[in-house]
């Protein structure tokens, strides 16, 4: 069964073809980090102006790297939940139209839930990648960690999960984001701070891991707080002085001290959730899901805490892609009737807690 992804949720527009929810057919990523990098971050109506110009030739290229035509696709999947509203339209809209012109079945699929079935994607057909040598067992305890989204989620089976924390305020993606601007790091924060870090000290400045009443929730808007706090008194400045000005002050060895120090411990804060959640839920398997998913600290923070072996998918299908949206709905094609192309409506802020399926 050949399922057509596409996803669209923030700014990459995207399209993949994935057989019988395993094997890559293709898989097309049309990034515009180099449009929003100017801006420090995504501008909502930019990114929906660019999706609007791509998605069809990304979906036609999808299609020729498979080398399948219209008759070849069983389905399609496409995100409709959680994501920038005008860029969830775009994608949306094309897919409805596409499924009603083919006459194909069409599934709605969670961004995030996506995101975790990156996962099962074990053999290819045309790409190189490095996938992970079998799909994940269950019970399954899956990580979903981005620029958007911090959960920590239990699958009993395939659509059967509970969501055990989440954020309570910004994704780790986000405050990585945040203290790269405060530390002067280019955009996207992620990648800057990872590799500013390598020359850094992890324990040079003491910062707070956050304490809740569900110790599987995440918060990260402290941490990033602190880090600002602490450069201020670093450079001998108060709250009044300009944030943006702070990184003329530092040298490189602060920054290096600074991105170490926080990557540290906002890994540490995901991974003692992890580790915890291991303990008393004992599953078969763990997987890594979204962007921060190939920071190399959480990987080596997770191989110290968790006594088995986690098998990460390739950083192409950790960042936003379709494959991992034409997966997921290889998997609800098994098991739900497909939705009708006339009644799909976006739903920008909806919680993976809304979208067990089972």
């Amino acid at each position: 069964m050949r399922i057509l992804g596409i996803e669209s949720s923030c700014d990459e527009t995207a399209a993949a073809i994935v057989e019988d929810g395993c094997r890559l057919l293709s898989n097309v990523v049309h990034s515009q980090i180099d449009i929003h990098a100017e801006y420090g971050g995504v501008i909502p109506e930019i990114a929906a102006r660019s999706h609007i110009e791509v998605v069809n030739p990304v979906i036609e290229r999808a299609l020729t790297e498979a080398d399948c035509t219209w008759d070849d696709i069983d389905a399609i999947a496409v995100t409709y939940a959680p994501g920038l509203v005008g860029s969830l339209l775009v994608g949306t809209l094309a897919a409805r139209t596409l499924a009603i012109l083919h006459d194909k079945p069409i599934y709605k699929i969670h961004h995030v839930e996506g995101h975790i079935y990156a996962n099962f994607i074990t053999s290819q057909e045309h790409s190189t990648l490095k996938l992970p040598q079998q799909p994940p067992r269950f019970p399954m305890l899956a990580l979903a960690v981005s620029g958007k989204h911090s959960e920590l989620v239990y699958f009993r089976g395939h659509g059967d999960f509970d969501l055990l924390g989440e954020t309570q305020d910004d994704a780790i993606g986000e405050a990585f984001d945040k203290v790269a601007k405060i530390l002067g790091l280019p955009y996207p924060g992620g990648p800057e701070i990872s590799r500013a870090a390598v020359a850094g000290d992890p324990k040079k400045y003491e910062l707070p891991i956050s304490h809740l009443a569900n110790p599987y929730d995440f918060s990260f808007s402290g941490l990033k707080t602190a880090v600002l706090r602490a450069v201020q008194h670093e450079v001998g400045v108060d709250y009044r002085f300009p944030s943006y000005k702070l990184a003329e002050r530092l040298s490189e060895r602060q920054k290096a001290d600074f991105a170490a120090s926080f990557q540290y411990i906002a890994v540490k804060t995901l991974v003692n959730a992890t580790k915890r959640a291991f303990r008393e839920l004992s599953p078969a398997s763990v997987v890594i899901a979204g962007g921060v998913a190939a920071n190399g600290e959480l990987r080596e923070q997770l191989r110290q805490a968790l006594p088995l072996d986690v098998e990460y998918a390739p950083i192409q299908l950790c960042t936003d892609n379709a494959a991992m949206i034409a997966t997921l709905g290889y998997y609800y094609a098994q098991v739900k009737s497909s939705d009708n192309p006339y009644d799909i409506e976006v739903v920008p802020s909806l919680t993976l807690a809304g979208a067990s399926w089972a």
